[in-house]
């Protein structure tokens, strides 16, 4: 996705950029050198050109993903809408296959309807390459997407890679060998150089560094195994003891290719050259999905035979050793395994018989994880506590698959979906929440607590999608639950979002009746937190829509009293949006600019869908209103299709709801009137083709979200309200 900036005054493109247009897609910057491979480049160029399905198969560590982003970034000026990556290695679940394409070529979500018919939908009428990376494990289930997105979108092509072939018709297999002998002493060099400053392969070394690569077949990842062991060793030492292992764990396996018996003795050298204590932290760490961190790592991993105030140390001699990757992101640093490393660590746990024991020890911590999360949302750190969650969600998965797989532990898979309802709704994620809750929720479980969080936060959503029986059934049963066991926390709970329910219904007296219960029950147990601050802004918009136009700004600015004592960033721009329609509806339509594009931009920072796609419908209403020129209405109609597109893959537009349809309509048929048919009917088109970076930047007239940083536009002085919560209260999500 492009980052969203303001450019300077004097800020010009360059000739080169004018000449060669950025392409939208999402290729990782690679952090070295790619080395040789022209041949196998050309070919896939040659491919690409005339097939629509490739697929680049090779074993583990053969360089089939670099190549693959390699071919992809050179080729991307051919396809108008970019080349998009999907990186599946870490997923272990077929079931989320359609979730983690569409993660990566739309935004997350799609409401109600199935995740596979939205992504056909988005390609549809797309020119794109999707490179699909490390699906073998997934092949079935792969090779069925591939196929049907292949056939519902006739300019998509799909490069693959992976250790087997898709078995689809149609499809041209490019077989990736391993390097000759020249590019795999310049790629050792190259990353020997990364390990040793100054290193440079002289004329004493060139015939050990030759017999080197030749020896582990010039397979990159046996490469740069070899290479890390500089740190300690010569090039000769290497070599030598490379010739020992061979002799130890080459074997005579029947039927093994002997390229794949070669890997297997590379990184069993690379194993046998480890400590006890690093080949048993290797094996354990096999446990994890993707990255992870030192804390995660300590708690997971340490045992009697592994202390956790030595674990740092061992963990960084694998590092050193090119078993573990170091990365600095989002969240802080993180390590991950190389998938064919992880796969030899996985056979060790095995052989131990810990592993279901090392599975309920990840499945603990991201359980602790998750609840601390949920605990410190309300709180400054919201933005901290996203990126740690999204960097965190592919052992998350794995943790709620693993509690849902035994009846024993099914109360854990449903506490863990409910409490992570800050992510799937603040961080456009409501699709793939839904698809736990509804799984936890199909298991029986003895644990009331547990199931009823679940219940309420299952409501909860399907509220936010639109599909108004699921909410209703599930709110109901919760409240059914509540009642019988006397739980008032899950009561008010359920009650707050029954309100919310009706809301979307456009039974406004009734919202507005659930929902000051609600927040009066909140009072009573002492529970605030954002959730129940939440309360307050969907109250203020039932009372908007009823014309109580003061009584929601006294409300909505009690609210941005509470966030700013808490440091609360995402419920404040929900509060922004409210002041926005009452603003909008008195007729200051510049304070509801500012407070809109306050709110877009916050909310663009968490991925929260819902918040961006009503702050953008109602831009396009203010839009229209700054003036009676036909470029006003073209860009509220632009807005509007932006708007559109959003919506499929959020729920139901705008909820079904009259109340919040009808500003909409008004601007649709006054726009049309200023335009005519035609050209409004091309605008729409020209909004439905933005994506949702491309829509925020427009909306903010390229203010882009970096104004997310900016203080919250300032509240008038028309009075304060009591907060709808005890400011003594606590400030935990603990609900349910």
């Amino acid at each position: 996705m492009r980052r969203l900036t303001r450019p300077g005054p004097a800020a010009r493109p360059s000739p080169e950029r004018l000449r060669a247009p950025r392409r939208p897609g999402n290729l990782p910057a690679e952090l070295n050198r790619f080395i040789g491979r022209g041949d196998e480049l050309a070919a896939l160029a040659r491919e690409l050109a005339s097939a629509r399905l490739v697929t680049l198969t090779g074993l583990g560590g053969v360089g089939k993903s670099r190549l693959a982003g390699q071919s992809a970034a050179i080729l991307q000026d051919r396809f108008c809408d970019g080349v998009w990556l999907v990186e599946l290695a870490s997923l272990r679940e077929a079931h989320l296959l359609d979730h983690a394409v569409a993660e990566v070529l739309a935004p997350a979500g799609y409401g109600g309807r199935p995740v596979r018919a939205a992504l056909c939908e988005h390609l549809a009428d797309r020119e794109l390459l999707l490179v699909l990376d490390g699906y073998e494990h997934l092949v079935d289930a792969c090779a069925e997407l591939t196929a049907e997105l292949l056939r519902r979108a006739p300019g998509l092509r799909v490069l693959a890679a992976g250790r087997r072939p898709l078995g689809l018709g149609g499809e041209r297999i490019v077989p990736l060998a391993p390097m000759n002998t020249a590019e795999a002493s310049a790629l050792f060099a190259d990353r020997a150089a990364s390990v040793v400053a100054g290193f440079t392969v002289g004329p004493s070394d060139e015939a050990a560094v030759g017999e080197l690569c030749d020896r582990l077949d010039g397979i990159p990842l046996a490469l740069e195994l070899a290479a890390g062991r500089l740190r300690a060793l010569s090039v000769a030492q290497v070599l030598h003891r490379l010739d020992d292992r061979f002799r130890l764990l080459t074997g005579n396996a029947r039927g093994a290719l002997p390229r794949h018996q070669t890997l297997r003795t590379a990184i069993g050298w690379s194993h046998e050259l480890c400590t006890p204590a690093e080949r048993l932290l290797w094996a354990r760490l096999s446990v994890f999905a993707g990255q992870f961190d030192l804390e995660a790592a300590e708690y997971v991993c340490s045992g009697p035979e592994l202390p956790a105030d030595e674990l740092l140390d061992v963990l960084a001699e694998l590092v050193a050793q090119s078993v573990l990757v170091r990365e600095e992101t989002a969240a802080g640093v993180r390590y991950r395994m190389l998938d064919t490393v992880r796969d030899y660590g996985a056979g060790w746990l095995a052989a131990t018989g810990d592993g279901e024991r090392l599975r309920r020890r990840h499945r603990d911590w991201y359980l602790g994880l998750a609840a601390w999360c949920e605990l410190d949302w309300f709180s400054p750190r919201q933005a901290e506590i996203a990126a740690r969650i999204e960097a965190e969600l592919p052992n998350l998965r794995v943790a709620l698959e693993q509690s849902l797989q035994s009846p024993a532990d099914s109360h854990l898979g449903q506490y863990l979906a409910g409490t992570l309802w800050f992510y799937w709704v603040a961080c456009g994620r409501l699709a793939e929440g839904r698809h736990w809750l509804d799984r936890a929720l199909e298991l029986e479980s003895d644990h009331d607590d547990a199931r009823m969080k679940a219940l309420w936060v299952a409501g909860h959503v399907a509220v936010l999608q639109g599909d108004t029986v699921a909410a209703l059934g599930s709110l109901q049963r919760c409240r059914d639950e509540a009642e019988r066991t006397g739980n008032a926390t899950a009561a008010a709970y359920a009650l707050h979002r029954t309100g919310c329910l009706a809301l979307v219904c456009d039974d406004m007296p009734r919202a507005e009746e659930l929902l000051r219960r609600a927040l009066r029950h909140y009072r009573e147990i002492g529970e605030l937190n954002s959730t129940v601050v939440m309360g307050q802004v969907a109250l203020a918009m039932a009372l908007t829509f009823q014309g109580k136009l003061a009584d929601a700004v006294r409300l909505c600015e009690g609210v941005l009293e509470v966030c700013e004592d808490h440091g609360e960033r995402w419920t404040l721009a929900y509060a922004q949006f409210v002041l926005a329609c009452a603003a909008w509806s008195s007729g200051d339509g510049g304070r509801a600019r500012a407070l809109l594009e306050e709110c877009l931009a916050i909310e663009h920072s968490f991925g929260d869908l819902l918040g961006a796609v009503l702050a953008i419908e109602l831009l396009a209403q203010v839009t229209l209103g700054e003036g009676e020129g036909e470029g006003d209405a073209a860009e509220a109609a632009v807005l509007q299709g932006a708007a559109a597109r959003l919506w499929s893959s959020v729920g139901l537009p705008l909820f079904g709801s009259r109340h919040f349809h009808q500003p909409h309509a008004r601007c649709a048929e006054q726009a049309r009137e200023r335009l005519g048919s035609e050209r409004y009917e091309h605008c729409l088109r020209v909004g439905g083709r933005l994506d949702l970076d491309a829509a925020v930047a427009r909306a903010l007239r390229s203010a882009g979200p970096a104004s997310a940083g900016r203080r919250a536009v300032r509240r008038t002085a028309s009075g304060t309200n009591e907060p709808a919560a005890s400011p003594s209260a606590s400030g935990g999500e603990t609900a349910g």
